[in-house]
């Protein structure tokens, strides 16, 4: 007898359970039990477990039967010519859907050349065994599932066209391509998700072959031909929002060109693109520290105004101004509402992003690298036909990384490109190889994709011959001017008194433990002491006890506070981290001594 259990809970026995469990499914391919309840045999506990709870990840699976598949080619006819539907396939019992516990009785096929009589399934698609993403990597069958992971994460970060009414949006930080493409090299999910309506790519000419150096490392030498002809621009749109907000006691915010007598008044300088109604005016062309709306705020304590009788028109600073390190030009203004009626002030600003060293771009293969020279059209190596790359690929990333649909993208771009179609890349169930070389041969060009190049500085002919074809590139949105940052002098925390850390607060940048080891490595002693003072200070320290001193500004004089007067006390250096250890120390009722000498 075998246990029966419905959503995990104990119902009674059957007499066989591996029967009980074939006539259910049976039913349910009949239509005569919903498509979402799943059945279970454990053989080895002799259960039967009915699931039909709510939030369970079911698939859709072919049903097989003594090894073929139960979709022919008469129900794919109907399919084409909408006699039929999906769910009549359903209900035909052609397609059922398995959870996770249902799984365990099937062998499930991936394609249906590979099927056998112990089969009990087969996928409705290879590429079922990816996600969205991972399935628009063309030839990903060739690839390592490390590098079809990497493509994937690497096209969701891509700059593309990503809303046809970006116009009217104020998105965060969101890039738009001006020139995106349909990829040559295209896949059946691409088609399926419509993906020509939001291309976030470019296809364009790639050689693979080094460079002087220069594309090492991933780094990629890019034409500035290119460049001049609209490759990789993008333009950056940020968003300045501010509110009119209402606080207890009837005070509000209140937007306008701050007084000069209000609490935090930066320089008239930065309030020079400011019209009447303290709001900045289209087309402007701002950059750090210049206000974009105007604002004024009340006191955030209003008990001790109380305190002092002081006046409550008394308001403080706290306009919307552009923070280090930003710039760009103001795209629109927009005067609306908030939820609770109050008013709103929305600020797009704008900025043109040209290719530059340092900015990032990949292919959709995971081979992301950033712009390590851009050359002059004139220095750039050339074909016997006159074409010259948009991008010189190192071809030492490939060999380690194993990603040979890299490879195989180029050759079947170069073929679609030459014969003015579209190449299919599935993973899986893509073009053949085999074919587009013949394909290439037959157009009059080596089947293996390799063409005789030109130095393009000298005019020699290059010994060997280059691998060059056309391949969908992408732009990243990570870019160098969103990251470079520099700091000589500038603000420090209040507590540790060093430098203030992120690029946004003009921080310093940190020299870590392993920065320290090349300078110990170095023998750079002296510059190692003066990073290590980065937070420098003079502290009074009383050479009997040891404790630090302290300074009476009235007198002019030093004290310790546990020894008096009439003791000598010396000025130490020593970092302001130190000191505030010695003083959390002092909290913890311990006592940090420190015995001074000579320092020669």
């Amino acid at each position: 007898m075998s246990e029966v259990f419905l959503n995990s809970k104990y119902v009674g026995k059957v007499g066989d359970g591996k029967e009980f469990v074939n006539q259910l499914v049976s039913q349910r391919r009949n239509n005569k039990l919903p498509f979402s309840v799943n059945l279970f045999y454990d053989d080895k506990t002799d259960y039967v477990f009915i699931e039909t709870s709510n939030g369970r990840c079911i698939r859709p699976l072919v049903v097989v039967k003594d090894g073929k598949s139960a979709l022919t080619d008469a129900h794919i006819e109907r399919l084409e010519k909408n006699e039929i539907k999906w769910s009549d396939l359903i209900k035909e019992g052609v397609i059922e859907y398995l959870d996770a516990l249902e799984e365990e009785n099937a062998i499930v096929s991936l394609k249906e050349s590979n099927l056998t009589p112990e089969d009990t399934h087969l996928d409705i698609s290879p590429i079922d065994i990816f996600g969205l993403t991972a399935s628009i990597v063309p030839f990903g069958n060739y690839n390592q599932g490390v590098r079809l992971t990497q493509g994937a994460k690497n096209q969701k970060q891509a700059v593309g066209f990503y809303a046809a009414n970006f116009f009217a949006r104020t998105d965060m930080d969101v890039n738009l391509l001006h020139y995106p493409q349909k990829p040559v090299v295209t896949t059946i999910t691409h088609d399926v998700l419509e993906l020509d309506k939001h291309p976030c790519g470019q296809n364009i000419v790639v050689a693979v072959m080094s460079y002087k150096g220069y594309n090492m490392e991933d780094a990629i030498v890019v034409n500035q031909g290119s460049i001049d002809r609209g490759f990789g621009r993008s333009t950056y749109y940020r968003p300045v929002i501010t509110e009119e907000l209402r606080y207890s006691g009837g005070l509000t915010d209140e937007i306008s060109i701050p007084d000069k007598d209000v609490k935090g008044y930066r320089t008239e300088h930065d309030y020079r693109f400011l019209e009447e109604d303290g709001i900045i005016y289209p087309e402007a062309v701002v950059s750090e520290g210049d206000v974009i709306i105007g604002k004024t705020s009340p006191p955030r304590f209003l008990s001790s105004l109380e305190e002092y009788n002081l006046a409550t028109t008394s308001r403080r600073e706290s306009s919307n101004a552009l923070k280090h390190g930003e710039k760009g030009i103001v795209d629109f203004v927009m005067l609306t509402e908030s939820e609770e009626g109050n008013k709103l002030v929305q600020v797009r600003l704008r900025d043109s992003r040209i290719p530059e060293i340092g900015d990032k771009f990949t292919s959709r293969h995971g081979q992301k690298g950033v712009i390590s020279l851009i050359v002059p059209e004139a220095d750039v190596p050339f074909t016997a036909s006159g074409i010259k790359p948009d991008i010189i690929f190192s071809p030492h990333g490939v060999p380690s990384r194993m990603t040979v649909s890299h490879l195989i993208e180029l050759l079947a771009g170069k073929t679609g490109a030459l014969s003015g179609r579209y190449v299919d890349g599935t993973t899986f169930e893509g073009e053949k190889e085999a074919d587009l070389r013949l394909e290439l041969l037959k157009m009059g060009f080596r089947e293996n994709g390799t063409e005789t190049m030109y130095n393009g500085i000298t005019g020699e002919q290059y010994k060997v011959k280059i691998f060059i074809g056309n391949m969908y590139y992408l732009k990243l949105k990570h870019m160098v001017a969103n990251k470079i940052h520099s700091r000589a002098r500038g603000p420090i925390q209040l507590l540790t008194r060093q430098p203030t850390e992120g690029r946004a607060k003009e921080g310093g940048l940190r020299l870590g433990e392993m920065e320290k080891d090349t300078f110990v490595a170095h023998g750079a002693s002296l510059l190692l002491k003066e990073r290590f003072d980065s937070d420098k200070t003079e502290v009074p320290v009383c050479e009997s006890c040891g404790l630090i001193a302290i300074y009476d500004a009235r007198k002019n004089a030093y004290y310790c506070p546990v020894c008096g007067e009439n003791v000598e006390i010396s000025n130490i250096e020593m970092s302001y981290a130190f000191k505030l250890i010695l003083d959390e120390f002092k909290s913890l009722i311990l006592y940090p001594k420190l015995r001074l000498k000579s320092k020669y």
